[in-house]
């Protein structure tokens, strides 16, 4: 399915392909195969064979090397000859985005992985680069750069500039980073729940135990459908004229927000 309409993203280290099939199989939306921060730099080249014998089963996306590191040109080499067509840039900044562009031989579809203080800063540029579907936040390795503990919502902020520049950019919603507990539902559950309340679509996870979770938070709420559907029922039968339901006007606002509800649930992936 199209990751704009996903909701989890689950990655994979790319060293280990006995978990390839695995990870597909898992229900989660979006499999990550991840060259950069799971593999060792001396199983870098394994991994990128392994990918290469995957990349014809499943529509998979890649995580490569940093463009500024000295594995990134033997990923895209590997990228071209395997016709990977679906890519997660990390610390993606203007300088890497162009480094990106000069090593594609095909379109790709990039997703931007927000990891820097200056990717942060250059948000509106790497968005409006032509070659971005989506931005995805790496708030780990953004809290290190930035010098901020997250240790709850320290960081939304960033995540709530992220989507406003995703709106503005006419690209998908962004997806979220990663929790790195998944032995721990409520924790989860509520920064997921945050999450999708500042306008995130989707969450990147690090582990199997994740994606349910992921792929139902991420969906209306069963009060959310009723309230939209009364919505919409109250609209139509106003014909146009002012209307208000449990004392509260509704307005175009309103049944657009309904109707985004509603759309949700009829585009949903299980």
């Amino acid at each position: 399915m199209s990751s704009a309409l996903s909701r989890s993203f689950l990655f994979v280290p790319a060293n280990r392909p006995e978990r390839f099939d695995k990870a597909a199989a898992s229900g989660a939306h979006q499999v990550i195969l991840d060259l950069e921060d799971a593999v060792a730099p001396a199983d870098k080249g394994a991994a990128r064979g392994f990918i290469a014998q995957w990349s014809g089963r499943t529509d998979a996306i890649v995580r490569v090397n940093g463009a500024d590191t000295p594995f990134f040109a033997a990923d895209m080499d590997m990228i071209r000859r395997a016709g990977v067509t679906r890519l997660m840039l990390p610390k993606a900044e203007p300088g890497a985005i162009n480094r990106l562009v000069g090593s594609l031989d095909r379109p790709c579809q990039v997703i931007a992985l927000i990891e820097t203080v200056r990717g942060y800063a250059e948000l509106r540029s790497i968005g409006k680069s032509g070659l971005v579907s989506q931005f995805a936040f790496g708030n780990l390795d953004f809290g290190i750069d930035a010098g901020v503990t997250e240790t709850a919502q320290e960081l939304d902020p960033v995540r709530l500039q992220i989507v406003l520049e995703s709106r503005l950019a006419g690209l998908a919603p962004p997806i979220d980073g990663v929790t790195t507990s998944w032995t721990d539902p409520a924790t989860f559950g509520a920064a997921v729940g945050r999450a999708k309340s500042l306008g995130f679509a989707a969450k990147l996870c690090i582990h199997p135990a994740q994606v349910k979770l992921v792929n139902e938070a991420f969906l209306p709420t069963a009060d959310e459908v009723v309230w939209a559907r009364r919505v919409l029922e109250v609209a139509k039968g106003a014909n146009g004229a002012a209307v208000a339901l449990d004392g509260k006007m509704i307005d175009a606002p309103v049944i657009r927000r309904a109707e985004l509800i509603l759309a949700g649930t009829a585009s949903s992936a299980t």
